[in-house]
């Protein structure tokens, strides 16, 4: 019996789906080819690109996905700081999901199924910032930038040290109070 005809307990594009997680985790999305998850797969070497096409394709489906996952995170946050946290709550939970999502040059940069996660994803985040900030715009683009550079730092592990142990999601939420204390706006330069 081969190998594709032995593959028929599950689902061929969540094995490579899983799979793919699983080698971006422990190498980065570098290291990332069909013919190997494949090969883990115990499918033939053209088995993936029935469902992905290409590399590109399992990239942006795994994008998709992680854009998916954190919309549906962010639905669960109280307030704009608890939506802060549950953002690097998900990047520590989904970390090889968070580093394909805003690596465009890996994506198909049109595909529709994208381009619709990452507006409800968008979407999410606008509507919370929004009645927190003067200019909407530049609300979500400081609350989203905040977030999404301590999950950054954090997962490439530059906070290690400053963390010294220390819950994460607390950190961020006890920074969110040091930057933004309640009433207080920036001063005008």
């Amino acid at each position: 019996m081969t190998a594709e005809r032995a593959y028929h307990h599950g689902d061929l594009r969540r094995a490579v789906l899983t799979a793919a997680l699983d080698v971006i985790s422990a190498e980065g999305p570098a290291a990332l080819s069909l013919r190997d998850l494949a090969r883990r797969a115990g499918v033939s070497h053209a088995a993936p690109a029935h469902h992905f096409k290409d590399r590109a394709g399992l990239l942006t489906a795994i994008a998709v996905e992680g854009y998916d996952l954190l919309s549906a995170a962010l639905g669960e946050a109280e307030d704009l700081r608890g939506l802060g946290v549950r953002y690097v709550h998900f990047a520590t939970a989904h970390p090889a999901h968070f580093q394909v999502m805003f690596r465009p040059e890996l994506l198909r940069p049109d595909d529709p199924e994208l381009l619709a996660a990452r507006e409800r994803t968008r979407g999410r985040l606008r509507a919370a910032v929004a009645g927190y900030a003067d200019d909407p715009a530049v609300g979500f683009m400081a609350a989203w930038s905040m977030a999404h550079g301590f999950a950054t730092l954090l997962l490439s592990r530059n906070l290690d040290g400053p963390l010294d142990g220390r819950d994460p999601e607390e950190v961020f939420r006890a920074l969110t109070y040091e930057m933004f204390q309640p009433g207080e706006k920036p001063a005008a330069g």
